[in-house]
């Protein structure tokens, strides 16, 4: 049989997928993705509404990953960058703290700032020096122990922690504790001062729809679900069949595979709230951060403080909730205006949308950055894709997608 002629399937039309099909035309073949949406993106969208762009979640691209380097065209994404730093709402009062060693006019507001010690601002300059010299391989080869007990051996103190640590990187990890393994406490540490943090001027999903752009072999089929794979065939939920000589699983394979390790994955969840505003309270594109203790608010960000192709007519806020205390939509949305006015001093003229998004992002042990083609076989003919193979970040689901499509290629 010919390569051209073999019938490859993706499951799954996110990133990682998309990034499957990429190597695999690269390579000659022409797969079809089979996506149970009906567009491309996975957890990875944008919706417009009343003439905003809205994320499905607060997300951002960190242009230092290399699997982006490697697969996107970061300029024709136009991205807008924030500044390297976060405005945290403390007792009633914003403060300012960053990296001054990116962006000096944030040196004053940084030193000043009521936010950790002297020495703890000494420290994350270590830090970034430490994380520099640390290559990617080193970070996911170091032993792992929990993101708090990491900021402690570093000799941070408790204020730092709690103040700036915290609501920061519990804003990233989706959780409050501050669990998750150390690795991707330095891995994404190293990506933030190694390159910007930035959205693309069409939102998250200008990213998707760039991958699915450039494909010109591939086929798509929406709004089909599978219900199961096998090593000849992809079983759908009406009851069709499809013939498969490889297919790779760029989505939850737990499903729909019966030789999969049937252990459920956890994921991380969170809510996020787009509102519209009279004003802004920041007036850079800064991150906002509420570290107040009892407070549902993680983060805020005003949208409107980075140019995008739709602006609507007033200030667009997103407001993440790592933690909704289960308080049902009407009651959070409240309890938020609430934390909102109390905290920040900002009235919210309208709730546009609210996002519950169960899903968000997998709690994964052992956290990998890369793996060989032949680690993500299954079975002779079934692949895995997915973030949930190496660490919970768009740099990995890419790095899974073109491994599951080296991984067929091999076998080819």
């Amino acid at each position: 049989m010919n390569k051209q002629d073999y019938k490859i399937h993706i499951v799954g039309a996110g990133i990682s997928g998309l990034i499957a099909a990429t190597v695999l035309e690269k390579n000659g073949l022409s797969p079809v993705i089979i996506e149970s949406t009906d567009r491309v993106g996975g957890r990875v969208k944008t919706d417009i509404v009343d003439g905003y762009q809205l994320d499905h979640g607060f997300q951002v691209l960190l242009t230092a990953y290399p699997a982006a380097q490697k697969y996107l065209n970061l300029e024709a994404l136009q991205l807008q960058s924030f500044i390297p730093g976060a405005s945290i709402f403390k007792n009633g009062k914003q403060q300012i703290i960053g990296d001054p060693l990116r962006d000096k006019s944030l040196l004053l507001s940084t030193v000043f700032a009521r936010i950790g010690t002297l020495s703890d601002k000494f420290k994350i300059l270590k830090l970034n020096n430490k994380l520099k010299k640390k290559s990617l391989s080193e970070i996911f080869s170091t032993k792992e122990q929990t993101t708090k007990s990491y900021l402690m051996a570093f000799d941070f103190s408790n204020s730092i922690i709690d103040n700036f640590f915290n609501p920061f990187f519990s804003g990233i990890f989706l959780e409050n504790k501050l669990e998750t393994s150390s690795r991707m406490f330095e891995f994404v540490y190293k990506m933030f001062g190694e390159g910007q943090a930035a959205l693309p001027k069409g939102g998250m999903q200008a990213i998707p729809k760039q991958l699915s752009n450039n494909l010109k072999r591939t086929t798509f089929k929406f709004n089909t679900k599978v219900a199961s794979v096998n090593d000849s065939e992809i079983i759908l939920v009406d009851g069709q069949k499809i013939k498969s000589d490889f297919t790779i699983i760029a989505t939850e394979p737990r499903k729909l595979v019966n030789t999969v390790n049937k252990k459920v994955t956890e994921w991380q969840s969170c809510d996020t709230l787009y509102f519209e505003t009279e004003n802004r309270v920041i007036n850079k594109p800064l991150i906002g951060l509420i570290p107040e203790k009892d407070a549902v608010i993680n983060n805020i960000f005003y949208h409107t403080s980075l140019d995008s192709d739709l602006k609507g007519n007033k200030e667009l806020l997103s407001v993440t909730v790592v933690d909704n205390q289960n308080l049902p939509s009407d009651k959070l949305i409240q309890r938020v205006q609430t934390e909102l006015k109390q905290y920040c001093g900002i009235n919210t003229s309208k709730l546009i949308k609210h996002y519950n998004i169960p899903m968000s992002l997998p709690k994964l042990k052992e956290l990998k950055y890369n793996a060989l083609p032949s680690q993500t076989r299954l079975t002779d003919t079934i692949f895995l894709a997915g973030d949930l193979q190496l660490n919970g970040s768009l740099n990995a689901a890419m790095i899974a997608g073109e491994k599951a499509a080296l991984g067929v290629l091999d076998n080819l």
